[in-house]
C-alpha cells in the first residue's frame, strides 16, 4: 500500500519535476529497502500491541494447559497467557500489505497459507481452552487440514504454470552442490504430480516441526528469527537474476516480494520475543506455531530452497527427528522385546535435556548457538555448487 501512495503515485506522476522530496521517493522501487521497513514496522507492531494483547488474553481467562507427564517445573506455567501467535501473523500480514507490492501472487499465496495455517492452529488452540486440556484437535484432523491447504498451494502453482506456460512455476528439485538442478527442466525436473508429494512433506513436515520445538520460553521464536533472516537472503538471491545466475539458484523473478513477507516474519519474532523470553509473558501457542511453520514451508516451496529448508531449520528438524526416532524405537522394541524402551527420557529433544536437569534458558541459549550455525553453514551452500 505505502508502495503504491508513495511511489506509484506520487513519484511517477510527478517524477519530471525538480523536487528533491520527489526524486527521493524513488528509493521504494528497491525490494531490500521495502524489506527493511517491512522489518521494522512488523517489529514495532508487534512491541506496540504486545501488552494490550496479553492483557486481553488475560481477562478473557486464555491460559496455558500444561501436559501432566511434561516436566514438573513447567506446572508454574500453567495459566500463562497463550494464543500469542495472532501477534504474530497480524504484524507480518500488515507489514507485507503496507511495504509489498500487492500485485505479486507469491506475496499473497505466502500470506493466504500463513492465515490457513494459523487457522488450523486457533481452532486447536480454542478447543483446548474449551476442555480446559492440552490436548485439542487431534492429530488426524490437524494432517488433513494441513494436507489441503499443501493441495491448494499446489493447484495455485499449477494453475498458474497452465496459464502462465514457460514462465509459470518450475517443477524441478533444486538441490545445494549440484548446479545443474537449477535448470528448470534439467536433470532433477520430476513434473507437477510427484511435486505435489514434495510440497505436501515439505509443509506438513515445517509447520509440526515448528509446533513440536515450541516448548520453553524464548525456543521456537528466537529459532524463527534466525531461519526467517536465512531465508529472507535466499528468497531476495533467488528472485535477483544477476545473484541467481552467479550463484547457480533456480531464479524466481516472481519470488521477489516474498523478500519482503520474509523480513516481515523476522520483525514480528524479534517483537514477539520480547514478550515470549524467559520467564515468558505470553505463548505463540499453536496459532503460532503452525503459521511459521507453514509460512517457512511455503517460502521455500516457492523459492524453491526447499532441500535448504532442512539445513536453515536444522534446530526444527531435529526436533522433529527426536519424535520420530522415539516413537519408532519403542514400537520396535516393543514388538520384539514386549517391552518398548525409549531412546530419549522425554521428547521434543529439549525436554530430554530438562529431565537431565539443564537450565531452561540454557537449552534456549544453546538451541539458538545451534540455530546460527545451521544459518551460516546453509549460506556457505551458495558458494560450493
Amino acid at each position: 500500500m505505502i508502495y503504491y501512495l508513495l511511489y506509484e503515485l506520487l513519484y511517477m506522476h510527478f517524477r519530471d519535476k525538480e523536487w528533491y522530496l520527489v526524486k527521493a521517493l524513488n528509493v521504494f522501487q528497491y525490494v531490500t529497502f521495502r524489506t527493511a521497513y517491512a522489518t521494522i514496522t512488523a517489529l514495532l507492531i508487534s512491541l506496540f500491541f504486545g501488552g494490550t494483547l496479553i492483557d486481553k488474553l488475560k481477562r478473557w481467562n486464555i491460559g496455558q494447559q500444561i501436559r501432566e507427564e511434561g516436566p514438573k517445573e513447567h506446572m508454574i506455567k500453567s495459566g500463562t497467557p497463550t494464543m500469542g501467535g495472532v501477534l504474530i501473523v497480524g504484524s507480518v500480514l500488515i507489514s507485507t500489505l503496507l511495504w509489498a507490492k500487492l500485485s505479486s501472487v507469491y506475496a499473497w499465496t505466502a500470506m493466504v497459507a500463513t492465515l490457513l495455517f494459523a487457522a488450523i492452529g486457533f481452532i486447536d488452540d480454542y478447543a483446548k481452552m474449551a476442555k480446559k486440556r492440552s490436548l485439542g484437535l487431534t492429530g488426524r484432523q490437524k494432517l488433513l487440514a494441513q494436507l489441503l491447504i499443501a493441495v491448494g498451494l499446489w493447484a495455485v502453482l499449477f494453475t498458474s504454470t497452465k496459464f502462465l506456460g514457460g514462465t509459470g512455476y518450475s517443477w524441478n528439485f533444486s538441490i545445494p552442490f549440484f548446479k545443474q538442478t537449477a535448470d528448470p527442466f534439467g536433470k532433477s525436473f520430476i513434473g507437477p504430480y510427484i511435486y505435489l508429494l514434495l510440497i505436501i512433506v515439505v509443509l506438513l513436515g515445517s509447520s509440526n516441526a515448528v509446533n513440536l520445538t515450541d516448548g520453553l520460553d524464548g525456543l521456537a521464536i528466537s529459532v524463527t528469527f534466525i531461519a526467517m533472516t536465512a531465508l529472507t537472503g535466499f528468497t531476495y538471491l533467488s528472485s535477483d537474476a544477476r545473484w541467481a545466475g552467479y550463484l547457480e539458484l533456480t531464479h524466481r523473478p516472481e519470488a521477489a516480494e516474498l523478500t519482503v513477507f520474509c523480513g516481515a516474519m523476522a520483525g514480528a519474532s524479534l517483537g514477539f520475543l520480547w514478550y515470549n523470553a524467559p520467564p515468558a509473558q505470553v505463548f505463540m501457542g499453536d496459532v503460532g506455531s503452525l503459521a511459521i511453520g507453514g509460512a517457512m514451508g511455503t517460502v521455500a516451496v516457492l523459492t524453491k530452497q526447499e532441500f535448504m529448508l532442512l539445513m536453515v531449520g536444522g534446530v526444527f528438524v531435529i526436533e522433529a527427528m527426536s519424535v520420530m526416532l522415539q516413537v519408532s524405537v519403542f514400537k520396535m522394541t516393543r514388538r520384539t522385546t514386549g517391552t518398548g524402551r525409549r531412546l530419549f527420557k522425554m521428547t521434543p529433544l529439549h525436554h530430554h535435556f530438562e529431565m537431565q536437569d539443564w537450565k531452561e534458558s540454557k537449552i534456549v541459549f544453546r538451541f539458538l548457538i545451534l540455530a546460527i550455525l545451521f544459518a551460516l553453514l546453509s549460506l556457505s551452500t551458495l558458494k560450493l555448487r
